[in-house]
């Protein structure tokens, strides 16, 4: 056979695909521990939104595309009016959970974070309940949304495991969009086939670069990245069901394949050599592990990376309060993924680089006790010079053992700590705070603040009567689980 010819036998879908399909086709939810957590992540994820709805730089993004449009069922987003198709409802929520960097945060080898998905979920979940009873049919019901956050926490946060997307230059979201390509393809209805030409669609797209998280050209586009996955998600699972064929070998394809084209560095050179090959390794079956196991951002709305120096910094608050014209230097010791990910110096140009350097996260409750999403506007920074002060005598240094146990399964710290020495000579304690309040081990201490958090942000659209309505009703495991989706969002529109 001619070495110039491409030999056109079409392989089985890759093992990948296959893995994510029979988990969401075939697993059942049984851990009493992860449907209480993605309750408490619902809450969560959902005041998120809420929250957001305060800041005219998100909520310009929302509505139809099409002033006026109309659509029959249509998905609507939490804390508005609007009715909009699956697609852009997916859109907007995705949008308003993750405005204020303020949900849960999943870390391992890539960072993310999992109830991004819930745009996705959400929304179909609303559209296909309304139209299921318009049809004289039962609804889906909210247990069925609690299961699809847990599949799409566990395939997200499975991947992320030992899989670092970052390594190549690549965003996070790529795994929001998978996710949501599944468990909104199963809320739909998909077959195996019709599943896996869905997954398959998911990696052939063009992935998000990470440069908009990053110095010099950190930016809104992250406040809005993860709506633009789960939405993307829940289009390409419509493609699916509609028939469309699917790519089997995407991810292990040579040359043109997932691996070799985003995964692998190929310095532009096509004839990758086989030990320059990347493909993904697992460490774990997918289950319920990822859900059991995530990270509530409660105390401050910021990169997760930064919370336990922010709340070191919130114990050296009143110590130091009174002495910041004093201050020699500030020691940050923390880990290799906050160095490499929130350290920056020099000017921050918007609200979104603020919310994403450590130095400035750590100034802020040192100055103020507190840390607040409105601590990032421009108006605020522009008024307290003493932050970008702080921030000039910051020094940034890894310690080994905060690395090395963030990665470990069995700890999965994010530790910080910060000492502060003032020009006579004296210093603060070296704080220390291995696992932040939202942490699987202060979860008892946690949840407490987590439904404070969300009656908080219930407060901020709702009246009292209809707050308390909604906060007793996600408070009672069994009756949320059988309230019919269409329901549940009813409570949400204004």
């Amino acid at each position: 056979m001619s070495a110039n010819v491409d030999l056109n036998n079409r392989p089985d879908y890759d093992r990948v695909l296959q893995d994510i399909a029979d988990y969401v086709l075939t697993f059942n939810i049984e851990s009493v521990e992860a449907l209480a957590t993605a309750r408490n992540c619902l809450m969560d994820t959902l005041g998120c939104g809420l929250l957001a709805l305060r800041f005219p730089e998100c909520t310009k993004h929302l509505g139809p595309l099409v002033e006026g449009t109309v659509v029959p069922f249509g998905a609507r987003v939490p804390g508005t009016s609007y009715r909009l198709d699956p697609v852009k409802a997916a859109w907007d929520i995705g949008c308003i959970v993750r405005w204020l960097d303020y949900n849960d945060t999943w870390l391992a080898a890539e960072w993310g974070h999992p109830s991004d998905n819930l745009g996705g979920i959400l929304a179909v979940a609303d559209h296909l309940s309304q139209k299921r009873i318009a049809n004289g049919e039962a609804p889906l019901t909210m247990r069925d949304v609690l299961e699809a956050m847990i599949m799409a926490h566990e395939i997200q946060g499975v991947i992320a495991l030992e899989n670092a997307f970052n390594r190549v230059g690549l965003d996070h979201v790529l795994l929001v969009k998978v996710a949501s390509t599944a468990v909104t393809a199963k809320l739909m209805g998909a077959n195996r086939e019709q599943l896996l030409s869905a997954l398959s669609h998911a990696f052939a797209d063009g992935q998000a670069l990470r440069t908009y998280r990053h110095a010099p050209n950190a930016g809104s586009r992250k406040s809005w990245a993860a709506g633009d996955a789960t939405s993307r998600g829940v289009r390409l699972a419509d493609i699916a069901l509609r028939g469309e064929m699917g790519i089997p070998g995407v991810l292990t394809a040579k040359q043109w394949g997932f691996y070799d084209v985003s995964f692998s560095h190929t310095n532009n050179d096509l004839a990758l050599k086989p030990e320059n090959r990347r493909a993904f390794s697992f460490s774990l079956p997918y289950g319920s592990y990822v859900m059991e196991n995530v990270l509530f951002k409660i105390s401050f709305p910021a990169e997760f990376h930064a919370q336990t120096a922010c709340e070191a910094a919130v114990t050296l608050h009143p110590l130091v309060r009174n002495r910041l014209h004093d201050i020699d230097r500030i020691v940050i010791t923390t880990h290799e993924s906050a160095i490499r990910i929130i350290s920056k110096v020099g000017p921050l140009a918007n609200a979104a680089d603020r919310d994403h350097c450590l130095q400035y996260m750590t100034a802020v409750p040192l100055a103020f006790g507190n840390l607040v999403a409105e601590h990032y506007e421009d108006d605020f920074h522009a008024a307290h010079p003493i932050i970008d002060v702080l921030r000039e005598k910051m020094v940034i240094v890894e310690d080994p053992r905060f690395t090395r146990e963030y990665l470990e399964p069995d700890k999965r710290s994010i530790a910080n700590a910060v000492q502060v020495f003032f020009k006579d000579g004296s210093s603060t304690e070296n704080v220390v705070v291995e696992y932040p309040i939202g942490h699987r081990r202060r979860r008892a201490e946690g949840i407490p603040l987590l439904e404070d958090k969300f009656k908080a942000n219930l407060a901020t659209r709702f009246t009292g009567q209809r707050s308390h309505q909604i906060f007793a009703l996600c408070k009672d495991q069994p009756m949320l689980e059988a309230t019919p989706v269409n329901r549940f969002v009813d409570l949400f529109v204004l």
